[in-house]
């Protein structure tokens, strides 16, 4: 889930290091999803997926609705930002506070068609201070310290594709 802040992050979010330091992240991170579903779940300030115009029309496809019918059924606008509704605003009980509408048990239901929020994580420029990784991202979500080891490389391709998917509707 996003941050509800939908801040626009430069490449300065991506290495909030010092001049001349490496990233904490440097020598990489370990990193393997265990399928828990806490990332689909909201947290403090993390409260919003947002979608943009891409993950909109593979949503819709997904459901096989136009966008305009898929953005009237799922979706709601936050200054100007589709994002999808709690389920609460759509009137579905029974779901814990905080749950992504397509999260059912700890799967997503729309995997295959996920936003490209949900397909970056852990990896958000907002998640790649050495303290919030720390003690937020490191200690809420299982998968940190397990499986492949992700190079400064990749990491950093997939946080210059998310900001420039997040920028891809201000043009």
């Amino acid at each position: 889930m996003g941050n509800e802040k939908n801040e626009n992050l430069n490449a300065a979010a991506v290495a909030p290091t010092k001049p001349g330091r490496k990233p904490f992240y440097a020598e990489g991170i370990q990193f393997e999803c265990q399928g828990s579903g806490k990332c689909c779940t909201s947290r403090g300030s993390y409260g919003y997926v947002f979608l943009n115009s891409i993950d909109q029309n593979r949503l819709a496809a997904f459901f096989k609705m136009t966008v305009p019918a898929f953005l009237k059924r799922y979706c709601g606008d936050k200054d100007g930002t589709k994002y999808v509704l709690d389920p609460r605003e759509l009137g579905i009980t029974g779901i814990p506070e905080g749950d992504c509408l397509f999260l059912e048990g700890n799967r997503c239901k729309v995997y295959e068609a996920r936003p490209e929020h949900c397909r970056t994580w852990p990896f958000w420029p907002e998640n790649m201070n050495p303290k919030t990784w720390k003690n937020e991202i490191a200690t809420y979500c299982p998968g940190v310290g397990k499986g492949k080891i992700h190079t400064r490389e990749e990491i950093e391709a997939v946080l210059a594709a998310q900001i420039a998917h997040d920028a891809a509707d201000e043009e």
